[in-house]
């Protein structure tokens, strides 16, 4: 424990340092004719303008270590000026016309904080935390751009259990996050059940993540809000790439069709079914350790054959009608596929044969088209089609019993949304949102007979409007808005007021207020822990008039920025309720296992971020506090008691170093353990039950785990660069239990099962872009 605490100061030793040291830096502002001049020495590139076009325009000094593209948009940002690269040396600026500056008046978010762990991810004025996959450099642990491992880096959201489809915001269930790809509401998010992103990381650009003050027209997640973006625009050039690493093979491809149309295509598949690595061997050990696919209790085994695959594909199509209107259509399926085959012995020496098999599966297409009208007024139809399978078959050949279970997700939607800009510091959004949900769950046993199908469906219309305010000092930004919900089976009608607010109060301190309420009808819960081989085991299941009520949550915050000479400090409080949930979508693991109670649970709780640029190097350390206590009822005798996910101290130290084409990443996580329930000092053995003591009143050890990554770029020859990556997870293989729970064996004995975290695991990548 000494060395993780010495590790901790070290980090802690190393931003102080950097505070000292660099407290005297200035950062004046220089003639944008300057930066030119210094831009076309570095980059060997000129600039082509009339001298009146950058006349009396000064801006910050870049960093030098930005790519020429990433210099291009921040020059962009930074100057309200058009830059059109001619050629691989020549760039013209322009003054934006009157068209092009109304038009950027449709987007009053303003990005705040540049860099906000690393290069790639920024912060806007409106509360949400943007990431751009393009930009993005390093983070320890990764070597590819993974959109929901670079999510998790950020304060206040993390995975209990380090699955990717396991995301906990604020102490929220994974299942209360609303993740959008391409607008298509995504009930599957993770390969290897979890362990992996789903999300192509190489045609997903940008990622948008919002917390707290929701835009109103998102709706139907009470948690957060995910959304990502594949490139929107055309390139007029094609590029590619094809690469792999110790799991997986991808590429992915842009290709124009003609000067207004364009196709994107990404394609990953693994070939665990064919090559076992030792990153496969780790994560297969991580999610099927304790599964019910590892549990033969007093039987011998005596062959396994065992059979894991991946595969997702994504397709964009874009289309530019004119000037003034486009359209934009996408297709993505994901695929997860285990084929798990055991013989073994039994107790009375008889041979026994299983097959399980578990498939994951998911559809989604979406079309959008959005056009400019005069009076500067934007309209945009967008309609997407989700389709999500989880199925398990579990077949015993030699009693001749099979078990099937499946739960199926269907999910149809439309929205309206039309834009008014009213003046150059105000503007109006609104408009119409229609979904229809459909949840499939069946359940089939052979030998003894018996079948279970359920089907519901909740159709919900929402009217949303919101109004954007700028200051003409352009120190303060208000959104304010509201989404009103109907829910027709339901017959319920349900106001959700949003907002957010954004004070600069000095030229180095911001402040920053959010709020919103919002409500949820679809959740997922666990009947049974063997349910789905114990993998997979939740379902999704739809709000109802019985014992599944709408899931709705308040939640406010308020924070305040320090930002100056390259150094950003941010602490923000908030506070966030979520009722009507239901135990069985808590997982419990305890006496409430089979009890089902609707209840509440409540978070207070502080993030705080202090992060520190130095020429090639960024170093940051994140700290999160919450408390987290769920309230029922009839559980616990109606006493509030600690949440399943409940981790009160969190924090986050990592180091990046970026020089010319080498990229190194090394960071530290640590976080308090989460509850458990310890069984009762006395047993009765007559009952055949555990019986437990105070529900979630112990915690598990303390987390630690460590992680290194380092990348280097290199060109093959004129127009085709190579990336070669690697990158350690849990280098000091660190025994990390992320969940204790208490069974009867076979001869009704108590025993302790703890879930471990991922052991050491490698991962090696290479990558060809043209």
């Amino acid at each position: 424990m000494n060395k993780k605490l010495l590790c901790l100061f070290f980090f802690f030793l190393t931003i102080a340092s950097c505070n000292l040291a660099f407290s005297q830096e200035q950062e004046e502002k220089q003639p944008l004719a300057k930066i030119l001049i210094d831009i076309e020495k570095q980059y060997h590139v000129k600039f082509s303008f009339e001298t009146k076009t950058i006349e009396g325009i000064s801006i910050s000094p870049l960093y030098p270590e930005l790519s020429l593209d990433q210099v291009i948009t921040q020059l962009k940002l930074a100057t309200q000026l058009n830059f059109e690269i001619l050629s691989d040396r020549f760039i013209a600026i322009t003054p934006k016309t009157l068209s092009e500056l109304q038009n950027q008046i449709q987007h009053l978010e303003e990005v705040v904080v540049i860099n906000y762990l690393t290069k790639g991810i920024s912060k806007t004025n409106n509360g949400t935390i943007e990431a751009d996959t393009k930009a993005f450099e390093i983070l320890p642990g990764l070597i590819e751009p993974d959109v929901l491992q670079i999510v998790q880096n950020l304060p206040g959201i993390i995975s209990v259990d380090e699955r990717i489809s396991n995301i906990n915001v604020r102490g929220g269930t994974n299942d209360q996050n609303l993740i959008l790809y391409e607008g298509i509401r995504m009930y599957q998010t993770g390969h290897f059940f979890g362990l992996i992103s789903a999300f192509n990381p190489y045609l997903s650009e940008d990622i948008t993540v919002s917390k707290n003050g929701t835009s109103a027209k998102f709706g139907n997640g009470v948690s957060s809000t995910i959304a990502i973006k594949n490139v929107d625009e055309l390139d007029k050039k094609t590029s590619g790439g094809i690469g792999g690493n110790l799991l997986s093979v991808d590429g992915y491809a842009k290709i124009p069709l003609s000067k207004k149309t364009e196709l994107q295509l990404a394609a990953r598949r693994s070939y665990t079914d064919i090559l076992v690595s030792e990153t496969y061997d780790s994560y297969f050990d991580r999610i099927f350790r304790d599964s019910e696919l590892n549990t033969t209790n007093d039987n011998t085994q005596l062959a396994l054959d065992e059979r894991f695959l991946f595969h997702d594909f994504n397709a964009k199509f874009l289309y530019d009608i004119n000037k003034t209107s486009k359209f934009r259509m996408n297709i993505m399926n994901m695929y997860n596929n285990l084929y798990y085959n055991q013989v073994f012995t039994t107790s009375e020496n008889n041979f026994q044969e299983t097959k399980s098999q578990l498939n994951q599966v998911s559809f989604g297409a979406s079309a959008n088209y959005a056009k400019q009208l005069k009076n500067e007024i934007n309209i945009s139809a967008e309609t997407y089609y989700s389709r999500y399978v989880l199925d398990a078959k579990n077949n015993n050949v030699t009693s001749n019993q099979l078990l099937e279970q499946e739960n199926k997700v269907e999910d149809y939607g439309l929205r309206f949304d039309i834009s008014k800009v009213l003046s150059a510091s105000l503007k109006l959004n609104f408009g119409y949102q229609f979904n229809e949900v459909g949840v499939t769950n069946l359940e089939d046993v052979i030998n003894p007979n018996f079948t279970s199908l359920k089907k519901e469906i909740i159709r919900s219309h929402a009217l949303f409007g919101e109004i954007v305010r700028y200051s003409q000092s352009r120190n303060t930004y208000l959104r304010f808005g509201a989404r009103i919900n109907y829910f027709s089976k339901l017959q319920e009608l349900i106001i959700e007021p949003r907002f957010a607010f954004n004070q600069k109060i000095s030229d180095h301190f911001r402040l920053e207020i959010l709020g919103e309420i919002k409500n949820q009808a679809i959740t997922q819960v666990i009947d049974l822990q063997q349910d789905f081989l114990g993998i997979e085991k939740r379902r999704w299941q739809l709000a109802n008039t019985n014992n599944t009520p709408l899931v709705k949550s308040q939640q406010v915050s308020a924070g305040i920025s320090y930002n100056h000479n390259n150094l950003l400090v941010s602490l923000e409080g908030y506070y966030k309720n979520v009722s009507n949930i239901t135990a069985q979508s808590q997982g419990f693991q305890n006496q409430f296992q089979f009890t089902n109670d609707i209840g509440s649970y409540t978070v207070k709780g502080i993030d705080f971020l202090i992060n520190k640029r130095i020429s090639n190097f960024s170093t940051w350390l994140s700290y999160s506090y919450s408390k987290n206590d769920y309230h029922f009822e009839n559980l616990n005798d109606g006493n509030s008691f600690p949440n399943t996910i409940d981790l009160q101290h969190v924090a986050n130290a990592s180091l990046t170093y970026n020089y010319n084409n080498f990229k190194v990443g090394f960071g530290i996580n640590w976080h308090s353990g989460r509850p458990f329930t310890t069984p009762s000092s006395l047993q009765d053995e007559s009952n055949m039950v555990v019986e437990y003591s105070e529900p979630n009143s112990r915690r598990l050890p303390a987390y630690f785990r460590t992680d290194i990554s380092a990348i280097y770029n290199f060109s093959i020859s004129k127009g085709v660069k190579a990336d070669i990556g690697a990158s350690v997870w849990n280098i000091f293989n660190q025994t990390n239990i992320i969940n204790r729970y208490y069974s009867l064996d076979a001869e009704d004995s108590l025993i302790k099962i703890d879930n471990r975290s991922l052991k050491i695991t490698p991962n090696f990548s290479f990558r060809i872009n043209f």
